[in-house]
Order: structure tokens, then sequence, then C-alpha cells
């Protein structure tokens, strides 16, 4: 049986998987990168609950974060492009079918990675903070 956390997890993956950059899950970063970038969506952390009793809810604001990476002559539009696109992706559906309660990414903060014989790399992490609640911390 699949938890809750693993499927709204699953959804804002498909979700980014349908953009022009290649999305991972949970994955290394590879020696190559796609024209188009690379998403990596790292599970992140639920934090500590809030609790309602009658009935038992946990409410959960989870930290999960993307990784956003692109390489080449024009990286610094194409990781505008790139982060414009999650934002399209995100708030075109804010609870991911009705999974979550709300769906919110924060601000990226660009960094710019020398490659030794390559093109340089701008990445950022991407966090998205997750709204949603469960009857179990578990489940």
């Amino acid at each position: 049986m699949t938890t809750h956390r693993e499927t709204i997890l699953a959804a804002l993956h498909a979700r980014l998987s349908a953009l022009p950059a290649t999305a991972l899950r949970g994955d290394v970063l590879p020696e190559r990168l796609p024209a188009a970038g690379r998403l990596i969506l790292r599970d992140g952390e639920p934090g500590e609950p809030g609790v309602t009793l009658s009935p038992l809810r946990y409410h959960y604001q989870h930290r999960a974060e993307i990784e956003a990476v692109v390489q080449g002559e024009g990286r610094n539009t194409s990781f505008d492009a790139l982060c414009a696109s999650i934002g399209a992706v995100i708030s075109a559906d804010r609870t991911l079918g009705g999974l979550c309660d709300w769906v919110e990414a924060e601000a990226p903060r660009p960094v710019d990675l020398p490659v030794e014989g390559a093109a340089s790399l701008k990445a950022a992490v991407i966090p998205v903070i997750l709204h949603y609640s469960t009857a179990d911390p578990l489940a």
C-alpha cells in the first residue's frame, strides 16, 4: 500500500516529467546534461506535524526540493525559462489533483558552478512546500 506522502511526491514528479528538462527522483546528477536541463526531485523533510483531535489528523508542511541544473552558453536564459516552467506547472494545479491542501514553491538561489574541461553549470535548489493532512504519520 502506497503512503499518502509517496502518492503526493509521485504526483509532483509526474508533473515535473512533463517539462522539457529531464526529471529524475532522488538520483545523483549525471555527468552529462541534456540541452533542456535536468531536474532532480528530492523527497525532503516532512517536519513536525500539527495535530488535531476528533478526528485525529496530522497536518504536514512537507519541504521537498527540486534541484534544477542547466549547462551551456545560454545557461542564464535556459535557467530562467526552466524555473518559470516549474512555477507554471505548480501554479496550474496547487492541490496536485486534490492530494494536497496547497503546493507552493520558494524562490531559487542560483549558483554558477565551474566544470573543468566543460561549460559551466547554473544550478539551484528550489524548495517546494507540500501542505497535506493524514490520519497516520506512517500511512
